[in-house]
């Protein structure tokens, strides 16, 4: 019994393991960017404003 369920997690285990990206992997990387940058334009903006008050 322990050898079949072996068996069959072995050929279960090659086809789950190969999952697809939903895009090109470049596209990760400048979603991450354009999200820095933003995150980044909105600290920049707060910079000095307690002086304004």
């Amino acid at each position: 019994m322990n050898a079949a369920i072996m068996v069959a997690a072995a050929e279960g285990g090659e086809q789950a393991a190969h999952v697809e990206l939903p895009m090109d992997p470049i596209w990760y990387g400048l979603i991450t960017l354009a999200i820095f940058l933003t995150i980044g334009v909105v600290t920049r903006s707060w910079k000095g404003i307690s002086y304004r008050h």
